[in-house]
Parts: structure tokens; C-alpha cells; sequence
């Protein structure tokens, strides 16, 4: 019989992104989101990042449900991959699950089932009972968990921010968290984003209030506003603002239109009749008339912002009289993309407003003071920093000690790491099989994928093609050696090369014998001796391709 828990981190920590936590007790585990990450400079061709759930699906008939926090894509957007191979009840916020929804039928081979639940509601899963606490975050429906288990009480931050004038009047539920912590939690997992920023998270109100200056301003203006599709509130605030400026508004990009018409078709998200147009229509209106929120505030190759920024958007041409705002932050890591992007735009004589320029945006995630008010809440025994890299999650270590937390009451956890709790004790009991797999369109692959080392190759090497017919039978050359390039040397370059490089071929033909060896030797043999050329003579390792043709 299992005395302890187990708390196991399979994505999220020393990192932003793909969150993913899994408690087991006994014979069940209940996991909290799975998000996705996005890929890096050395991963060409791929689209997304998820977890290594191997772990999951070694012990998939002890996995009793997964817990959404909120639906950002970094905690429901690897949901998909991870209920394909560990079916389990989906427990969320009415907006988290017709999201999920949305993205599920993307993937017509994955069933689910779901349950949506409101705040302070409690569900039972196993030996887990899980209280959802409606916390303030940039997307609508959002939670933090307290999880009483049998050793205590695990209380799980989610993404929050303490906004005490949130656009819909709901504030964060510190009533509830108060009560929590005064009947005692065992382990308190927060997220460490803005750890390491000094003071309180501006209102989501301050944002409505600076847009209303320009939106003043810009009255004769077409105005545009680039922003996530999942920040429900945000558009909304821009819904309210262009009726008061009796502006029509179009929404553009696949997410934003998906996004904006779950959210009308709940309740979500308020429209006024005869409010919303057609992208297509809206060179028909006057550019006072209207507003277009859109997507592209990260400056992804495919958004709608960026094909306008390059003049390849047929149904909307930017000009001197449009202005775009772009109402978010660069996510660590697409500093350039949107830089890119607001270049392109100036350049076509477009105003362009961001965060550095006015208060465009607010961030979801709590700073400094936030945090020490939720530690001051929950008076947790034992601490561990979550949802952040390193330095964010250190930086919290040190806000908790400063608290008055013991040293060795704090832990900081690495991916796959198992962190064991008792009713009095927290350690690192192990670790399971981790890591990341790669989403190329709607397949799974590893990191060490030879399809990825073959894309990193031919991306920074370049590729060889040899082209070789022979007789079998003689063993006698026929045609060739026959080369070609791309992406290996400059034409000039090559051209001087080529003589040699036959000239290396032959001899290593002459190395084996045609008539005898497997084919696979043969090609082996070429690719060794080309490849041993280029990286002595260029400093270059292509992949060579070696085509035999036998008579």
C-alpha cells in the first residue's frame, strides 16, 4: 500500500512551455495540462514540441484524468498526442474544453470525454480530490488547483496575476485561498514567469483605457490590433471600444476566428448585432469604420499580420492611413520575427504602436508582490518553483526564502524528475524517461530522429548526389560518375571541384568490386571516400546520395 505521493515533472520546469505535472498515489495518476512548446533554430521542419510521455503510457490504466488549468497552447495545446496514446476524462472551465474541442477535431482519431466544472467546485478522481479556484490570467476560464491527497494538501498555482479590476468584475478568489491555507498545505507548485520583476501586474483595465487614448487619437485612422486569439478579454475590451467608436470589426487569422466564434457561442464574448463583418468587406467601409483584430503579434510566417507587412494579403493592402497595434509581448526567442515584422510595416508608411511605446499590454502572470501574497496565503510547508527556466524558478526560490522558508523546505526540479511527499518530508525519489518528441504536421518523432539530423545536415552541409550505371555482369562503368550539388558550394566553386571529385569516385569504385558486392556496400564506399573529400578539401561534411544503376 503506497504511503507517499509522487509528483513527477514531464515538462514546464526549467523552461517556458509544454507544462505538464502528473501526481501519482498508488494505482492512480491524475495529470495536470499538457501543453506544447514551440521549436527552436535546430529543429527545421518542425511545427511543434510536446512531452515524452512514455512514462504515461507505460502506466496508462493508472492515468484517471487530466486537470486543465487554463487554455493557453502551452498547457492544453500537447493534448491531443498525449490522448491519443493515454486516453483519460478531461476535467476544465467551459472555455478551456470548447477549445480543446476545437483542437481535437483537428484529430477526428481521438475520442474524449468532459467534464466541465466552475470555480470552487470539487471533483473526485481516485484518491485526488480536486477544488478548482477561479484566478486572473489573460485567457477567460482560468484555475488554480488545491488537490487534497492523502498526505495533504498540493495547491497548484496555474498561470495567475492578482488584477483587482479584471475587465469582467471576477477577481481572483483570495477569500478561498485564505481559507485553504489556514487548514494547511503541504505543498504549494506556483509558476515563477515574472519572478524575477519587481511590484504588482498591471490591470487588463489599463490596456482599454491606453487603446481608448488611441483609438481617439486615430479617428480617421484604419486600425488594426494584433494580439492572441486566446486573450478573450482583450478582444473583448476591443469589441466594447469599437461600438463606443462605431467601428465595424473584422477578425482575421484561423485561430483568432475559431477562438473569438467558440467564445461568442458560449457567452464568453459579447457582440452587438451587426457588429462583425468579413475581412473581404472591409476595404467596402470608410477607414474610420473600422478595426480588424488579428493574429501575427508574434510574427508567425503564416499569420494574417505578416502577409500584410510583406503586401501578401490580397484582401487587405496597408498603407499611410492604417495603423497596427500590436498588443502583446515577444515571446522569449521571437524578438527578430517581430522586429521583422514591424519594419516591413513602417516601411509600407503604416504607424505601428507596441508595448514599448504605450501601455498596448499587460502581462498574465504575477510579478514580485503577487507571489508573496499567495506564499502569505497558503503558508506552505514545502515549496517548488514551476513554469519558468532556471533563473525564474531560482529567483523564486529566493522570494520563499526570504519569506521565511527553510532552505530545505524548497525544492527546484528538473524535467523527469519524481519528488516524493509525506505527510511531514519532501524528496527526490528518482526520475522516469523525459525529454521532448517532434510534431512534423501530425506525426510523432524523437530527438534523436535521422530525419531531424538529416534536415540539420542538409541545411548547414548541404547535399551530393552521385549518379553511377554499370554492368553487373563485367563490372565495366557504363555512364558517369555523374554529379550534382545543391547547397554545398558556390557554382563557381563547384565547378572547379568536379574534375577531382570524379577523379575520387573512380578510385573509389576501384576499391570494390561491381560485380560482386551488395549494392548498399557499394554506395557506403562512395559515400565515405566523397564525404572524406569534401572535409578535407572544404572543411564540409554534405550528405552524399549515391544512385546505381545496373545493366
Amino acid at each position: 500500500m503506497a504511503k507517499n505521493l509522487k509528483v513527477i515533472f514531464l515538462g514546464g520546469v526549467g523552461e517556458i512551455g509544454k507544462n505538464m505535472t502528473a501526481l501519482e498515489f498508488g494505482d492512480d495518476i491524475v495529470v495536470v495540462d499538457a501543453g506544447l512548446g514551440f521549436p527552436t533554430e535546430d529543429m527545421p521542419g518542425i511545427d511543434l514540441v510536446v512531452q515524452d510521455i512514455s512514462y504515461l503510457i507505460k502506466n496508462k490504466d493508472k492515468v484517471k484524468g487530466y486537470v486543465i488549468t487554463h487554455a493557453h497552447e502551452d498547457h492544453i495545446g500537447g493534448l491531443p498526442y498525449a490522448l491519443a496514446e493515454v486516453p483519460a476524462q478531461i476535467y476544465g472551465s467551459r472555455l478551456s474544453l470548447a477549445l480543446i474541442d476545437n483542437k481535437l477535431r483537428e484529430h477526428p482519431g481521438v475520442k474524449v470525454k468532459a467534464t466541465s466544472v466552475k470555480p470552487r467546485s470539487v471533483v473526485n478522481i481516485g484518491p485526488f480530490a480536486v477544488e478548482f479556484i477561479h484566478v486572473n490570467h489573460s485567457v477567460a476560464g482560468s484555475f488554480a488547483l488545491s488537490i487534497t491527497t492523502p498526505v495533504g494538501v498540493v495547491f497548484i498555482s496555474g498561470d495567475f496575476k492578482i488584477d483587482l479590476t479584471p475587465p469582467d468584475g471576477q477577481i481572483i478568489d483570495l477569500t478561498r485561498i485564505g481559507e485553504i491555507g489556514k487548514k494547511g498545505v503541504s505543498l504549494f507548485l506556483c509558476e515563477s514567469t515574472n519572478a524575477g520583476r519587481k511590484g504588482f501586474t498591471m490591470s487588463e483595465t489599463t490596456v482599454s483605457e491606453k487603446m481608448d487614448e488611441i483609438f481617439e487619437k486615430s479617428k480617421d485612422k484604419r486600425i488594426f490590433v494584433a494580439t492572441f486569439s486566446s486573450n478573450v478579454h482583450r478582444v473583448q475590451q476591443l469589441l466594447d471600444l469599437a461600438e463606443k467608436h462605431k467601428r465595424k470589426v473584422a477578425f482575421s487569422g484561423r485561430s483568432m476566428i475559431n477562438v473569438t466564434d467558440t467564445a461568442i457561442k458560449i457567452g464568453e464574448m459579447r457582440v452587438t448585432q451587426g457588429q462583425i463583418i468579413d475581412v473581404a468587406h472591409v476595404s467596402t467601409y470608410a477607414d474610420k469604420e473600422v478595426l480588424v483584430i488579428l493574429t501575427g503579434s508574434q510574427g508567425e510566417p503564416s499569420s494574417a499580420l505578416v502577409r500584410m507587412s510583406t503586401g501578401d494579403f490580397n484582401k487587405i493592402h496597408l498603407g499611410p492611413n492604417d495603423l497596427v497595434i500590436l498588443s502583446s509581448h515577444p515571446i522569449p526567442g521571437n524578438e527578430r520575427s517581430v522586429n521583422n515584422v514591424v519594419n516591413n510595416l513602417i516601411k509600407r508608411g503604416v504607424e505601428v504602436v507596441y508595448e514599448s511605446l504605450a501601455e498596448v499590454h499587460v502581462s498574465g502572470h504575477a510579478c514580485e508582490e503577487e507571489l508573496k501574497i499567495m506564499h502569505a496565503l497558503l503558508k506552505p510547508l514545502f515549496f517548488i518553483p514551476v513554469h519558468g527556466e532556471q533563473k525564474h524558478m531560482r529567483k523564486h526560490a529566493e522570494i520563499a526564502r526570504r519569506m521565511g522558508m527553510p532552505e530545505r523546505n524548497i525544492a527546484i526540479p528538473d524535467i523527469g524528475d519524481i519528488w516524493e511527499l509525506s505527510t511531514n518530508n519532501l524528496r527526490r525519489a528518482g526520475s522516469v524517461p523525459s525529454g521532448i518528441r517532434l510534431i512534423d504536421g501530425k506525426g510523432c518523432g524523437t530527438t534523436d530522429s535521422n530525419v531531424l539530423r538529416d534536415r540539420m545536415t542538409l541545411a548547414e552541409e548541404g547535399i551530393c548526389i552521385v549518379g553511377i550505371g554499370y554492368c553487373k555482369k563485367t563490372g565495366e562503368i557504363s555512364s558517369g560518375p555523374d554529379v550534382m550539388t545543391r547547397g554545398l558550394l558556390f557554382p563557381e566553386e563547384m565547378e572547379g571541384v568536379i574534375p577531382e571529385l570524379k577523379q575520387v569516385i573512380l578510385e573509389s569504385i576501384s576499391k570494390i568490386s561491381l560485380t560482386g558486392d551488395d549494392a548498399n556496400n557499394i554506395r557506403n564506399q562512395i559515400r565515405r571516400d566523397v564525404q572524406q573529400f569534401f572535409h578535407k578539401q572544404k572543411n564540409r561534411r554534405p550528405i552524399v546520395v549515391t544512385m546505381l544503376q545496373a545493366n
